[in-house]
């Protein structure tokens, strides 16, 4: 199937399938929140608590639908900040991890992953409710992670209170987050520490050696490695982070800031590895986890590492047509044979599906891949690959 046709259908399985299912069985409307997941048959959730991450990242969904005119959208959006807004920010700073079925905190873990979200939903929900109603707490969010979380080896902790180790997933999705508020509220702050978050990558994250990128460092930011010298990645983040450095480099032609050369070198590095070994010849689906000599450390199959293959296979400078027209297939595997606006969350390395409720989080993932490959297909090629 054409990438522009797959595209089509996909939005189009969003906005009349996914979103409004998920409007009508999961957001608590009475109680002001978001469900956990839903299981296929009674369209319900059967967990006794909630997640932050789940509030910020559906706020994030229903903004791109209420943007597309879905009904009852920019209600659960409305609803989403009410929550973010109210018991789920701390009086001394920050937001709390974890809340019990009347939103009460259970767990005041500051959670740098989480806050990147919560960033990120105040950054899609700006168009919907005007920026200036979210400029300030968009501020704030900012504020807190540069105040408290700033780690002295460079980059932020994990949390208050720390854990180990440390990990490259909540810097790249506080990029996310800082690319999106940079588009939102048109201040150059978020670039600005954009910008040191992509310095980050270059200088410490990425590892030019392997073309690659490290799951898991050590104090000091250095690669977590097994005795062999090898170390964890997962491929669905090698793709993520292609795609946000595209978004990037077009943010700084935006604003006529300069890209270094590096970044290029790095996005061509890291889809060369992805292309090499993260593709499950049987199944053609992106495999859970590799070693960083290649070989496959877990390989079954999670639905996210497919969104993020299509993000970054719609920026891909050559052949983008064929390889994005792949990922959508790969992705169908997961949407396939389940009820329409479900998904299927695992299949295990066999192929076979996993049953299991489908987790809310991953409509974040679904909708940022679909409505990206929306835009992207009418866009012009990569700012640093090609």
């Amino acid at each position: 199937m054409p990438a522009k046709t797959a595209t089509a259908q996909a939005v189009r399985w969003l906005r009349e399938q996914a979103w409004p299912l998920w409007l009508a069985h999961g957001v608590d409307w009475d109680r002001g929140a978001f469900h956990e997941h839903l299981r296929e048959g009674a369209l319900d959730c059967g967990a006794d608590f909630r997640r932050l991450r789940v509030a910020a990242r559906q706020t994030y969904v229903f903004a791109k639908a209420a943007q597309l005119g879905v009904p009852r959208a920019r209600e659960a959006v409305e609803l989403g900040l009410a929550f973010l807004r109210g018991p789920a920010r701390l009086p001394d700073g920050g937001f709390a991890w974890r809340f019990d079925l009347g939103n009460q905190p259970i767990d005041p873990t500051r959670d740098l992953y989480d806050h990147a979200f919560v960033l990120l939903a105040f950054a899609a929900a700006a168009p919907v409710v005007r920026p200036d109603v979210l400029r300030g707490d968009a501020r704030a969010v900012l504020g807190f992670i540069a105040e408290k979380l700033p780690h002295p080896h460079g980059g932020y902790e994990e949390s208050i209170p720390p854990v180990r180790p440390r990990r490259q997933n909540p810097h790249m999705h506080l990029l996310e987050a800082l690319l999106a508020a940079h588009e939102s509220f048109d201040e150059i702050l978020y670039f600005e520490r954009a910008r040191e978050l992509i310095d980050l990558f270059v200088r410490r994250l990425f590892q030019p050696d392997e073309g690659a990128l490290p799951e898991y460092f050590d104090e000091r930011l250095m690669p977590l490695r097994e005795r062999n010298g090898r170390y964890i990645i997962e491929p669905g983040h090698l793709y993520e982070w292609v795609w946000l450095l595209d978004r990037y480099a077009r943010s700084a032609a935006a604003c006529a800031q300069p890209v270094g050369p590096e970044l290029g070198a790095a996005s061509a590095a890291l889809l060369r590895f992805a292309d090499r070994f993260a593709l499950d010849p049987a199944t053609g689906l992106v495999v859970n986890e590799l070693w960083s000599d290649g070989s496959v450390r877990s390989g079954a199959f999670r639905l996210w590492p497919q969104t993020e293959r299509l993000k970054a296979e719609a920026r891909r400078p050559s052949g983008a047509g064929e390889m994005t027209a792949a990922a959508f297939a790969a992705l169908a595997r997961h949407l396939d044979g389940v009820r329409p606006g479900l998904w299927r969350e695992r299949i295990n390395a066999d192929g076979s599906g996993v049953s299991e409720p489908a987790p809310a989080t991953s409509l974040y993932h679904l909708t940022a891949a679909l409505t990206d490959a929306a835009v992207m297909a009418y866009a012009g090629p990569s700012t640093i690959t090609s």
